[in-house]
């Protein structure tokens, strides 16, 4: 099931990527096609390792300690939620334009749909867990951090409870899902579309898009929204990622990922080497002046900031972004060779899915039972909840590994018993 590369937090892997295996979907193989005429596709550890990696970063901002902030945009003024969005995509397209190849359009489709219905479903998963435990827990305790977050459920929690369960009402930390559910539902369209027109225009329209989000074109369609079906969800609890700019990313990985699934690794070329010096000097601009000034590049207030924004994409963000990829492109093979290579972080990066909604429920437990962090905390509790929280994850992880592997096995002996 999660091996159809939900998250995938960097770009590093882009020009050599052996893409991992799309779920097997029943009768959509071509006639005389069986799942023993497919040659296997090995996992690359590299890529699951930097899944891990930027699973325990997300886990290290969200969890309510002392290294939120300072592990929060490590690299730069970009944090994980670009790379897995990108990188998401790019498996996405890589994938199943493979599999539109392989057993056609209908089977393509069907994957897509199923996979967000895989993603959906996590996502209603963790909405019952906020209502009803963590909802329990934050009243029963006070828990300012809790009350805050989901303010809008207390107060109206029929209408929070329905337009959540249609992606409507996005309480903050579920608010990254239902982008995915939405950008997997129109990726056969843009997928088709691409392979048999050309991407031009889908990233035309693409930029066009993200432009105008930056002028208010999603809360312009709230509006709109809100004078046709009076709406009551306020604009702020419909989720912080704003929809219209996130879909560059996922447009530019879905291209690059459709690309290199027809485009053989020879035939891509390589970066000019000016293009390579100017993102050094972006990237490690980028690095000093984030670990100068903090999170914002400037004093809270200033308007420039805005260029810079997370929620908006800015385009100085976009910049540092993409300069992180050719980089990483570049030096993929110096990077892999030199190197060492993380084992516990591969084994998170493979169960991608199930351990990010597994930090989910641990970083809601944590600000239900002990709250946000504070001075007045005493000195041994954020240690021991970080450590504690890595472990439990990585132990999700091997133990939703082992399960598919015994699953995969099973499934192995029952097509090879004899017939009769």
């Amino acid at each position: 099931m999660y091996g159809d590369s939900f998250f995938v937090p960097a770009m590093s892997s882009l020009s050599t990527l052996t893409p991992e295996p799309a779920p097997t979907l029943p009768g959509t193989s071509k006639p005389g096609k069986t799942a023993k005429t497919r040659k296997p596709r090995a996992r690359r550890w590299e890529l699951d390792a930097l899944r891990g990696l930027m699973l325990v970063l997300m886990l290290s901002t969200h969890l309510p300690t002392q290294y939120s902030v300072p592990f929060g945009q490590p690299f730069g003024f970009v944090s994980a939620a670009e790379g897995f969005v990108a990188l998401s995509a790019y498996m996405a397209g890589m994938i199943y334009t493979q599999r539109s190849q392989r057993e056609g359009l209908a089977a393509m489709h069907h994957a897509f749909f199923r996979r967000a219905l895989v993603v959906y479903s996590c996502q209603a998963a963790c909405l019952l867990f906020l209502f009803s435990v963590i909802a329990f827990l934050g009243v029963t305790l006070e828990q300012h951090a809790v009350s805050d977050l989901m303010w809008f459920y207390l107060q109206e929690p029929v209408t929070a409870f329905w337009s959540s369960l249609l992606l409507i009402y996005n309480p903050p930390l579920l608010d990254i899902l239902p982008l995915y559910v939405i950008f997997m539902l129109i990726s056969p369209a843009v997928l088709v579309y691409g392979l048999k027109r050309g991407w031009t225009g889908i990233l035309v329209v693409s930029g066009a898009l993200w432009f105008l989000s930056l002028f208010g074109l999603s809360r312009w369609v709230y509006d709109l929204t809100y004078a046709i079906t009076g709406l009551t969800v306020p604009y702020k609890e419909t989720g912080a990622f704003e929809t219209f700019s996130w879909q560059l990313l996922w447009i530019f990985g879905l291209w690059m990922g459709a690309r290199h699934a027809c485009v053989p690794r020879e035939q891509r070329g390589s970066f000019p080497k000016w293009v390579v010096w100017g993102s050094i000097a972006v990237v490690a601009t980028f690095f000093v002046w984030r670990h100068i000034t903090g999170q914002s590049p400037f004093a809270d207030g200033n308007p420039i900031n805005y260029l810079f924004d997370k929620w908006h994409l800015g385009p100085f963000r976009l910049l540092d972004f993409f300069a992180m990829v050719v980089l990483l492109i570049h030096f993929e093979a110096w990077l892999k060779k030199y190197i060492p290579r993380p084992h516990w972080l591969e084994t998170m990066g493979a169960a991608s899915l199930p351990v990010f909604c597994a930090h989910l429920v641990i970083v809601l437990l944590a600000l239900a039972l002990v709250g946000a962090s504070t001075p007045e905390r005493p000195a041994w509790i954020d240690p021991a909840l970080y450590v504690v929280s890595i472990v439990i994850l990585y132990w999700v992880a091997r133990a939703v590994l082992a399960f598919e592997a015994y699953e995969a096995e099973r499934k192995k002996r029952a097509t090879q018993q004899p017939l009769g």
